[in-house]
């Protein structure tokens, strides 16, 4: 039996207790995350180890930034830990009554180790951690670029609403002609030589001269029977021009961020492994290996599942059953890329064979007849199966073997 060493961490301290292989409390006390307060805590394992002659048990939450230090400074020493998933620490330190301070999570977090069959953490190497910090900051962007298009849209109803009509709004020609001419009456005061000039210069992708005396024609058009809600020197134009500035630089941001994530993943063999899937791109391969982290640390593709929150939850008690519906207690954003993957496959069926949506169609015909989730889902689960497998032995793709032809 070893010592136990819990910490209950917070915003930039934790309590600590140790428990001796007696099972009896020898220290508590708060720490501070700073340098002379790890210091000490070190020189109190070391103490613990020579007292011992083994290094002593320690858990905490993971806490997200909060617990980043401690997690640290385990790391840096080789002190292995175990780091709880808040929900799995409170199903196993729940009682009837509950009194909870931090100094009761810490001395419950040390009891319940002794009986509990908790796993240290596995340590993953740096690539994953900045391939996940990476994803993170790509979803953030994703976020506000939402946001700010649901702001133009909301702008443009008052300023020049024909204009969404005529141009893709996701294109970065849109966005351009938004800060060039965010009113009507900009458009009509020129003349279709000058609005194609401006177009040309001022698109960073190539533009034809014939494309853009197009456009300047069809933009003059709507100019003239557009009745916008608004003036021209309108505070709300200005506005529409920076957030259409702030929409491209957020595009721009965000085709880097994937660039750097590819660059990182250019000699890895999980990177090549997945570009063999028929459906997969760069982009959906990067954001994958961010999310699974390295998938060798899963003993089967279950606990992938489980870890993507696609496994099943069922309940049943008496006469009453009801229908299995998938766990959602995961990694919500691998969720996520692994959905978009499977419709991605769907919708370029036609430029490679996959069994994937072979199964699928299969799903969606008599006798199962699935709904188009229930059948993506199923599918999802049938990739995360494939990838495990594919990754962990590092194997390419081949439909033959795959549809087993």
């Amino acid at each position: 039996m070893k010592s136990i060493i819990a910490f209950d961490v917070s915003m930039g301290k934790s309590y600590m207790v140790i428990y001796n292989t007696s099972r009896c409390c020898v220290f508590e006390g708060e720490i501070l995350h700073n340098k002379i307060h790890f210091e000490k805590l070190y020189q109190r394992i070391v103490a613990l180890v020579q007292q011992d002659g083994q290094t002593p048990e320690i858990v905490f939450e993971a806490t997200g930034v909060y617990s980043r230090q401690l997690e640290r400074f385990m790391n840096d020493h080789g002190f292995p830990y175990c780091l709880l998933n808040p929900l799995e620490s409170k199903l196993q330190t729940a009682s009837m009554r509950r009194h909870k301070t931090d100094k009761s999570d810490a001395h419950r977090l040390a009891q319940t180790h002794f009986t509990s069959d908790r796993k240290n953490k596995i340590a993953q190497d740096d690539y994953y951690d900045q391939m996940r910090s990476l994803s993170r900051y790509y979803h953030e962007l994703d976020q506000e670029l939402k946001l700010v298009r649901s702001r133009i849209h909301t702008l443009l109803q008052l300023t020049f609403p024909e204009i969404e009509t005529l141009f893709t709004g996701k294109s970065e020609l849109f966005l351009n002609i938004l800060q060039l001419f965010p009113h009507p009456d900009g458009v009509k005061q020129r003349s279709k030589t000058v609005i194609r000039n401006r177009l040309l210069a001022n698109t960073s992708k190539k533009l034809a001269p014939k494309t853009a005396e197009k456009k300047a024609i069809q933009l003059l058009e709507i100019a003239e029977y557009s009745y916008p809600a608004v003036d021209e020197d309108d505070i709300r134009c200005e506005q529409l021009k920076y957030y259409a500035k702030r929409c491209l630089a957020i595009l721009r941001q965000r085709e880097e961020v994937i660039k750097q994530m590819a660059d990182l993943s250019q000699e890895r063999k999980e990177y090549q492994v997945l570009m063999s899937v028929p459906g997969i791109g760069t982009n959906t391969a990067v954001r994958l290996i961010a999310e699974m982290g390295d998938i060798h640390r899963f003993k089967n593709n279950k606990q992938l599942n489980a870890y993507a929150g696609i496994d099943i939850r069922r309940f049943q008690s008496g006469t009453i059953l009801y229908q299995d519906k998938i766990n959602r207690r995961g990694n919500k954003h691998l969720r996520k890329v692994l959905y978009f993957t499977i419709q991605n496959m769907i919708k370029q069926r036609r430029f490679a064979d996959n069994h994937f949506v072979d199964y699928y169609d299969k799903l969606k015909t008599q006798p199962y007849n699935k709904r188009h989730k229930v059948a993506s889902i199923a599918c999802v689960n049938k990739l995360l199966k494939c990838l495990f497998h594919l990754i962990t032995h590092n194997l390419h793709y081949d439909y033959q073997r795959a549809a087993g032809k």
